[in-house]
């Protein structure tokens, strides 16, 4: 999710965004009202988590890094204050979020997706003492640990499967924002189809570009586009867009025999997504939860990770899901993608 740009290719706009709350644990306070919650109890440590848009809820990466924080919160105590991004946000309002977040006396501070990265560089050494974390890219810090995953890697083993379960030759692509970052998960998946079948053809389509960010938090644009492409003529749809998603997987849904790959987190297992769950093939699944909650260990233990620590296919980083027991009949096929990766037998590209 690595062979990330730095902070100069790194103004990208990541990861996941809301439709209404369902995920497990609190409702994540919002900029103008959040406060630490009570949970965890007084004199634990601090957590501060700044997210994308759309915050606790969205059913993918943001929510990965909530479940991180929580399991941290619940066994060393502690408190979480969550402060959300907003799709109108600028950059002096991400300075200003991880700020207030410093000046409250939070540490670890985690900065959810790569849009965060000029912010984190900047509030970073203003607050040295404080420890930050920051997913998705990669900035030089004595205090900030850069966590990034291999996504292409991931979403390699879903181009494999999505070119063994193809009735049609046919499969599509969805990219929440024309990024760096999303054209890996593009990259991964159209060499992962084209490596098990060359003649699958394959469409690609992205939501937003440039800033504008709404790509990853407008299911009726996932759900239009995923439509397009099944009324195309595709029967697997691979979303890597945020909240959009879920649009694109309730069109899916709508078409017998037709396939939906999930992103970020198990999507088949997400609540809000139950009626669709027949349809969910398989999720690219990416542990932001890992990654948050060893930092948050590092800096309980006195000993904060720094530097860019990638978790990639072989450290468990990415994964693909197996809920629903849909991969059965080609696991073996996959077992082997997989074990080539980690080999080094196959290299997967970042870019298409």
């Amino acid at each position: 999710m690595r062979r990330v740009a730095k902070l100069s290719a790194a103004c990208l706009a990541t990861a996941a965004l809301a439709l209404s709350a369902t995920a497990c644990g609190k409702t994540s306070s919002q900029e103008d009202s959040s406060s630490p919650s009570s949970s965890g109890g007084k004199g634990g440590i601090k957590i501060g988590l700044a997210y994308d848009v759309g915050g606790r809820g969205d059913r993918s990466f943001n929510d990965s890094a909530a479940r991180g924080a929580d399991k941290a919160e619940k066994q060393f105590g502690g408190s979480i204050k969550e402060l959300t991004a907003k799709t109108s946000d600028t950059p002096a309002d991400r300075v200003q979020r991880l700020t207030d977040l410093a000046q409250a006396g939070y540490s670890p501070i985690i900065a959810v997706g790569y849009t965060y990265a000029p912010a984190v560089q900047q509030v970073a050494k203003q607050f040295p003492k404080t420890s930050f974390g920051l997913i998705d890219s990669v900035v030089d810090g004595k205090n900030v640990n850069s966590i990034t995953f291999t996504e292409e890697q991931g979403s390699y083993l879903a181009g494999v499967a999505a070119a063994l379960k193809t009735k049609k030759d046919h499969v599509g692509f969805i990219g929440g924002v024309d990024s760096p970052l999303i054209k890996k998960f593009q990259a991964g998946y159209v060499q992962g189809v084209h490596d098990t079948n060359a003649k699958i053809k394959v469409d690609v389509q992205y939501l937003s570009h440039g800033t504008d960010t709404s790509g990853f938090s407008s299911p009726d644009k996932g759900q239009q586009a995923a439509q397009g492409m099944l009324d195309n003529g595709a029967d697997v749809v691979y979303s890597a867009a945020g909240s959009s998603g879920t649009g694109a997987i309730e069109a899916v849904n709508g078409v017998k025999g037709a396939w939906a790959i999930g992103v970020d987190s198990d999507q088949y297992n997400i609540p809000g997504l139950a009626k669709y769950k027949s349809s969910i093939l398989t999720s690219v699944v990416k542990n932001v939860d890992v990654g948050v909650f060893d930092f948050i260990q590092s800096v309980k233990n006195g000993k904060p990770l720094v530097g860019n620590n990638v978790y990639s296919l072989a450290k468990g980083g990415v994964s693909l899901a197996t809920s629903g027991g849909f991969l059965k009949d080609i696991q073996p096929k996959l077992d082997a993608a997989k074990q080539k990766i980690v080999d080094g037998k196959i290299k997967v590209k970042t870019t298409p």
